[in-house]
């Protein structure tokens, strides 16, 4: 079974093409428009083990603000997709990520419902040109659409560049861990018999 998605997203703001195997390498191109952005996608893509392809058109003359955060709706969607009935793999997943100053832990439930806990400040509001708030609602964004819990935590941390990198990369490590096939069961992981 192959596991994956293609969205295509339009409204009057954005324009996003976007294709998921969560059974990849890391590859695929990233054009969001926004360099930060897809600098912070290619991280994802790498650590999460997933192929991911992202093709967006924006009114980034307004802000960055509807083009990062439909990309986040997009992959959620992708996410839901992809996983099926979500049979057959582990559901849950964390990872606690050191880099350089900062140390963040990602906490991720793929069991069909929406909770998000943000707790990962960045203190300047601008890295580079990209807002430093769009880091948590392109990640609330997905959990909302990939209908997943996803809990974030920076222990400490100061350079914004990478406080954001650091949310990325153990979100990706987290995912990855909650979306891989578990070799012990093929069954739904829930008492319930249904997610």
């Amino acid at each position: 079974m192959t596991r994956t998605a293609t969205i295509a997203r339009k409204t009057g703001e954005t324009d996003i093409q976007l294709t998921l195997n969560l059974d990849g390498d890391g590859g695929g191109t990233r054009a969001s428009g926004i360099g930060f952005l897809d600098h912070m996608l290619d991280l994802l893509a790498k650590h999460a083990l997933i192929d991911l392809d992202v093709k967006a058109k924006g009114d980034l003359h307004v802000d960055d603000h509807h083009t990062a955060e439909d990309i986040g709706i997009a992959l959620g969607q992708a996410m839901h997709e992809a996983l099926g009935n979500r049979a057959g793999i582990r559901r849950y997943g964390h990872f606690t990520l050191p880099m350089d100053e900062c140390l963040v832990t990602a906490a991720v439930d793929l069991g069909g419902r929406y909770a998000f806990e943000y707790h990962a400040p960045i203190g300047p509001a601008k890295i580079g040109t990209f807002d430093s708030e769009l880091v948590e609602h392109f990640w609330q964004s997905f959990a909302a659409n990939s209908h997943s819990n996803l809990h974030v935590v920076l222990h400490h941390g100061r350079n914004s560049h990478h406080i954001a990198e650091c949310v990325f990369k153990a979100t990706a490590r987290a995912i990855r861990m909650a979306a891989e096939s578990d070799p012990r069961s093929d069954a739904i992981p829930s008492t319930k018999g249904v997610l």
